[in-house]
């Protein structure tokens, strides 16, 4: 009787393989560049509440969703108002790490995640050794400041109930995924608000 060995798939070589599927869209990587990779240990679970980045933080890292939920947010006057969500296999480098500046924002898990985290030095290190990887991070950077810039037209010149229906289209799990008064915050609302505009919403389907 021959015996099947079943290979299990560590979470981080999933991860990995995710990163590495996402990097292929872009460029072609061999084997040695992706050992280099795991060399830099990007790859870091997170768990659900973690605060990334507080403001008046400084910090050098970057973030790239593999698995999970981050929020970026600010707090005035005791309020927390909720800009972005990023999902997986989005990314954000915060203001402070590129301007070795402190932080005017707040950074934190919405979900258990699973990050790859970066800095400008691994980065160059990695760009000197591997040249196209540079290319990669200019395309994604323009890729991510124009979608950027179609998300700010869109909330400044949309109404809330607008700005809900164009979450529902454009990014559907959110609604399951973030707590209400996050979801209020970031379309602009308070959460009373958003249940009247939901049910608003719902006796018209």
């Amino acid at each position: 009787m021959k015996i099947v060995t079943i290979k299990t798939i560590s979470t981080k070589d999933k991860m990995q393989n995710l990163l590495f599927e996402f990097i292929s869209k872009y460029i072609t990587l061999t084997e040695e560049e992706k050992n280099a990779l795991i060399e830099l240990n990007l790859f870091h679970s997170v768990k659900k509440g973690t605060i990334l980045l507080n403001e008046g933080q400084k910090s050098k890292d970057g973030y790239f969703v593999l698995k999970g939920c981050i929020r970026k947010y600010y707090i005035i006057d005791g309020e927390e108002k909720t800009t972005a969500f990023f999902t997986e296999m989005e990314g954000l480098t915060p203001h402070c790490a590129i301007h070795n500046s402190p932080s005017e924002y707040y950074i934190s898990c919405v979900e258990d995640c699973f990050l790859a985290v970066s800095n400008n030095e691994m980065s160059i290190e990695v760009n000197n050794k591997f040249p196209k990887f540079e290319i990669m991070c200019k395309l994604l950077s323009e890729e991510l400041l124009a979608k950027q810039q179609i998300n700010f037209d869109e909330f400044k010149t949309s109404s809330p109930e607008q700005r809900y229906l164009n979450l529902i289209q454009k990014r559907p799990d959110l609604i399951q995924r973030v707590p209400q008064h996050q979801l209020a915050s970031y379309l602009g609302i308070k959460p009373q608000s958003l249940s009247r505009l939901r049910a608003r919403i719902s006796e018209k389907k």
